[in-house]
């Protein structure tokens, strides 16, 4: 297997500059705020391969059976791409297609949210940076990323959750393919030499079908919705989508119904009523 890192960005960690007080002469220096070394650490192959196997292990039984317990197979590969394939060991058990570029992606949306939390816009200005990139390969960072205030711990704090929902929620949607159906279905139109995306063929009942039961994957992970709505949230508000976003919604779906959907199985699912 493969691994590239998830975030070329080299930095030192961040250096606290100390000013006196005007108090007493032995009073103590203020705290000076603590950040990260820019680097993605927690949201590495350790963090992907800890929401494989939860995603696994809190399935049913009987959708244990199709996939493999080694359900994200990442790939080098920079283009952000994310579809269920089948399984490469001589099983044959069914897998996740995860390219480094669509982790790169996950966190840099994570992070971009994370500082819309202190600096509003911010999320929105990253966005259209996205919807300009029409490429095919690795997703553009986020403007100014370098800055210290943008990786505050409580800042990365925000960053890891949603990096840990975004992967999970799509990572759970495309597992749900195989248990359902949907891959078996669909996948000698998808394995023409090329990735193409699942969400081509889906109609929308099984799109929705999907949805659902991700979502009770994901939050039996102790995963919330939130990170999942500001990802379909930000695909929705793109003037125009690059094509990698079939990779993760089919086109024409509407996406403000589906953040809808998940807050009320969010809310369905902690009264008992969502299994």
């Amino acid at each position: 297997m493969v691994w590239k890192k998830t975030n070329k960005l080299m930095a030192a960690a961040w250096l606290a500059v100390l000013v006196p007080t005007h108090g007493a002469p032995n009073a103590p220096l203020p705290a000076a705020p603590r950040a990260t070394p820019h680097v993605y650490t927690e949201t590495s192959l350790k963090a992907v391969r800890k929401i494989e196997s939860d995603l696994y292990e809190t399935l049913d039984e009987q959708y244990q059976r199709s996939v493999s317990p080694n359900a994200i197979r990442v790939e080098s590969l920079d283009a952000p791409v994310i579809t269920p394939i089948p399984g490469a060991d001589e099983n044959k058990s069914n897998q996740v297609f995860v390219s480094a570029g669509y982790i790169d992606l996950m966190n840099y949306v994570a992070h971009a949210k994370a500082i819309d939390r202190i600096q509003p816009g911010y999320f929105a200005q990253y966005v259209q940076n996205l919807a300009r990139d029409t490429g095919s390969g690795a997703p553009p960072q986020p403007p100014d990323i370098m800055e210290d205030r943008y990786w505050t711990e409580a800042v990365m704090n925000n960053q890891i959750s949603y990096f840990n929902q975004m992967l999970g929620m799509t990572t759970a949607i495309n597992l749900s393919h195989h248990y359902l159906g949907h891959f078996k279905k669909y996948s000698n139109q998808m394995l023409a030499g090329k990735l193409v995306p699942i969400n081509n063929f889906l109609a929308q009942q099984e799109w929705d079908e999907s949805v659902e039961k991700a979502t009770l994957n994901s939050l039996n992970c102790a995963l919330g919705t939130e990170g999942a709505k500001a990802l379909f949230e930000a695909i929705d508000i793109m003037p125009q989508r690059p094509v990698w976003t079939t990779f993760i919604v089919p086109q024409g779906v509407d996406l403000k119904k589906v953040n809808k959907d998940l807050a009320a199985y969010e809310v369905s699912y902690f009264r008992g009523g969502l299994k």
